[in-house]
């Protein structure tokens, strides 16, 4: 599948970089059913596209990277949680995707767009980022991975605050907290973002696949296990050619040529 734009958000192929940007603006980027569906297309295609190692999500316009389901559609009866449809986001949830994925958060990052960047591997964000996790204030709960991966991500003590109490935090309390690696000026954040992907997409394919994998498993073992599941990845990656270029490259000091197998 090449880049496409539908109703709901825009996908494009630049080079071995995804970029996912939803585009809902009048709707603060808000989800909707549709907007899920879409989204799986995507996540979908970029997990199995071999020539894409890295993706990058964001939300069109400078208010807001996402402020979560839409509400106003819920408030119709427009449930989009009713029979089989796609998981929030298109991949919150039951789309286990092993290559890195990038949130550039340029404004409002709030209940299920917070899960949408929590779900990511790094996030970066505007000065004008705001993070919060509002459902309980609307007597519903965090249902996209919040209440799992806000925990994982960030102390215990601040995750229950945030979605205990429904408050947003700003970008600097974010990087102190280690939400965010970096905060970076509304202009710059997606060439930032790209350079990222960049600096990933040099190094070993397999490596920062299998090192993703065995991140994402071990967080759900006890460290003995996930240690031992280290082994077993390592003991996989260490046959490949990749693996075998990598040290020879070091070694005749010259840039590797990795393959990808």
């Amino acid at each position: 599948m090449s880049s496409f734009n539908s109703e709901h958000i825009i996908y494009e192929k630049k080079g071995p970089v995804a970029v996912l940007t939803i585009n809902r603006e009048s709707a603060l980027n808000a989800i909707a059913a549709q907007t899920s569906r879409e989204m799986q297309q995507a996540w979908e295609d970029f997990r199995d596209d071999d020539d894409l190692r890295v993706a990058i999500l964001t939300g069109i316009g400078e208010k807001s990277f996402s402020t979560g389901m839409d509400l106003v559609a819920t408030a119709r009866g427009e449930n989009q949680f009713a029979g089989k449809p796609a998981p929030f986001g298109g991949f919150t949830k039951r789309m286990p995707i092993y290559k890195p994925i990038i949130a550039a958060v340029n404004g409002f990052c709030l209940a299920g767009g917070m899960e949408l960047a929590l779900a990511c591997d790094i996030r970066i964000c505007a000065p004008e980022a705001r993070f919060g996790l509002p459902e309980v204030r609307w007597a519903i709960m965090p249902g996209a991975g919040g209440t799992q991966r806000m925990p994982r991500a960030i102390p215990l003590a601040w995750a229950n605050y945030l979605i205990l109490t429904a408050d947003q935090m700003d970008a600097e309390t974010a990087l102190r907290i280690g939400l965010v690696s970096h905060i970076v000026p509304r202009e710059e954040l997606m060439d930032r973002a790209m350079q990222i992907a960049n600096t990933i997409c040099e190094r070993g394919p397999l490596a920062v696949r299998a090192a993703k994998e065995a991140i994402l498993r071990g967080m759900d073992m006890p460290l003995e296990h996930g240690l031992a599941y280290e082994d077993l990845v390592l003991g996989r990656l260490m046959a490949t050619e990749d693996a075998k270029e990598g040290p020879r490259a070091f070694a005749e000091k010259r840039k590797p040529e990795y393959k990808g197998r």
